[in-house]
């Protein structure tokens, strides 16, 4: 059994409204074990006896079929979120600035955000692994920050999510 983390794209936000108990049903019904929701924000742990790719086709033909919307999710097997957390050179708690990280199932396209967002001014970016990018923004100008509107271009909308090194923290502690 390989223990993974689940993070899905747009959950609560745009009108995409999902609780988190009736995820936790849904997913039920998937050939994974020890399933917890962690926030209202999308991000699951569990155990799956399948590849990181297979998880995803499974969770997101589900989440199509179930609650009716177009459903990305990125997964990271525990090693690749320890790695990732290890690598990120932003603090996790600091009052005026919030560490994010941006995951990818595509790599190619973190190379495109990578590229795009290093000649934007002011972005400071770094490379935390092929699924993910991490990048500061200050307190309460999160969805202001320059890299925040590239990233959530629809161009990235299929490929990309992106949550605070605190989520990430909580999803690893979870794992545990």
């Amino acid at each position: 059994m390989t223990k993974f983390a689940v993070f899905l794209r747009g959950i609560n936000v745009g009108g995409i409204n999902l609780k988190m108990a009736d995820l936790r049903t849904a997913l039920a019904t998937l050939p994974l074990t020890k399933v917890k929701t962690l926030l209202a924000s999308g991000n699951v742990v569990c155990t799956a006896e399948a590849s990181a790719g297979e998880l995803k086709s499974m969770v997101e033909a589900l989440l199509r079929e179930r609650f009716g919307y177009d459903a990305w999710v990125v997964i990271l097997d525990d090693a690749q979120l320890n790695a990732i957390i290890d690598a990120c050179p932003y603090p996790a708690d600091d009052a005026s600035t919030h560490s994010y990280v941006t995951l990818s199932s595509d790599p190619a396209v973190l190379d495109e955000l990578a590229r795009h967002g290093g000649e934007i001014p002011g972005v400071e970016l770094v490379r935390l692994s092929p699924e993910a990018i991490g990048w500061p923004a200050a307190s309460g100008g999160t969805l202001d920050s320059p890299f925040s509107k590239l990233s959530a271009r629809p161009r990235y909308k299929s490929t990309t999510t992106t949550r605070n090194l605190r989520t990430l923290l909580k999803c690893r502690d979870a794992l545990a």
